[in-house]
């Protein structure tokens, strides 16, 4: 393969199912977050979060069970499984909803907590990395554990569905401008990073240097005394950090010429920044409304008034009301 071809996919005739069942679960799992997600600047409600969570890790279940056909001898038995997990994924997140229904009726999730937010962004990311580990071990790339694990978790079938939903995020949230061109890097990042494993000298140098470039610019922005910085001093202080970290590990893969041990730091790594920018994203769609979507999508319920008094600020700025205005007092009686 040329040098800057695209990386290997690790499909043949036999994946043909596999990959249709994947492309799938990744557009399963950008609709279900589009339906959980609210537009207006309010937390979610359980229940609405409970079966996105639910669905997304069904699909883990199901693609755990496609992984089990090839390391199971006995096809009919592997396929069975598989048929299990479809009717689980249909059956199962909406019984749990309904079952919630009844137990939070129309309870929404602490606008505070980062517990929601964690467990819907590592479902999403752990999903995602079992996709990859099933085309690596569909296509006899992995000749141990280790080694399978480590092109998995670098694997474009990986990083390219978890780049997919990471982009719908950040075009739909309603982000800031620093905000949005930072996650953006952070998302472009995903796109570029089969490269490193798959050329371990150049990729691993190419992406050093590229997040060493975006770091070394957050550090001149935390540089810059201005009026309202302090708002922006966790966040900044929190992406130089993932770029850093990046950095560190596309340097060491090109170091290593592509070992296991630094395919799994490399990809260990992008895994946690994957997991916290999606946890962010979740979490920043209702803590306010600092900016404007790149790609907008409807309201479809009005908010509370009782919401919109309790509802905190985010850490940009304050969020911007959503809700209808107050009604007009009734006019004075002619006298």
């Amino acid at each position: 393969m040329a040098l800057f071809g695209l990386p290997p996919l690790g499909v043949n005739d036999s994946l043909v199912t596999f990959v249709i069942i994947a492309l799938a679960m990744i557009a399963v799992t950008i609709f279900v977050l589009s339906q959980i997600l609210p537009v207006a600047g309010r937390p979610p409600l359980v229940t609405q979060a409970l079966i996105g969570l639910l669905v997304i890790f069904s699909g883990s279940i199901l693609l755990l069970s496609l992984l089990f056909v090839f390391l199971n001898p006995d096809g009919t038995s592997a396929w069975t499984l598989v048929l299990l997990a479809f009717n689980f994924m249909m059956m199962g997140p909406v019984g749990v909803w309904f079952i919630g229904l009844v137990l939070y009726r129309d309870r929404r999730i602490d606008a505070r907590s980062w517990i929601w937010p964690a467990a819907i962004a590592l479902v999403t990311t752990g999903s995602e990395a079992i996709m990859g580990v099933l085309f690596v071990v569909g296509s006899g790339a992995g000749s141990t554990w280790a080694a399978a694990f480590a092109l998995g978790l670098n694997s474009v079938w990986y990083f390219w569905s978890m780049g997919a939903i990471m982009v719908a995020l950040v075009v739909w949230a309603p982000l800031a401008r620093l905000e949005r061109g930072a996650l953006f890097a952070l998302t472009a990042s995903s796109v570029l990073a089969p490269w490193v494993t798959a050329y371990p000298t150049a990729g691993g140098l190419a992406m050093g240097l590229l997040m060493t470039v975006v770091f070394l610019g957050l550090v001149h922005r935390l540089g810059q005394p201005r009026a309202g910085l302090v708002g922006e001093l966790g966040l900044l202080f929190g992406l130089a950090g993932a770029f850093l970290a990046t950095a560190v590990a596309g340097f060491y893969v090109a170091a290593a010429s592509g070992s296991i041990a630094a395919d799994l730091t490399f990809g260990g790594v992008m895994a946690a920044v994957m997991t916290v920018e999606v946890a962010y994203l979740f979490r920043r769609f209702y803590r306010g409304i600092p900016g404007v979507p790149w790609v907008a999508r409807a309201v479809n319920d009005v908010e509370p008034a009782d919401l919109v008094a309790s509802r905190t600020s985010g850490p940009l700025g304050p969020s911007a009301p959503t809700g209808p205005a107050a009604p007009l007092p009734p006019p004075a009686a002619n006298r």
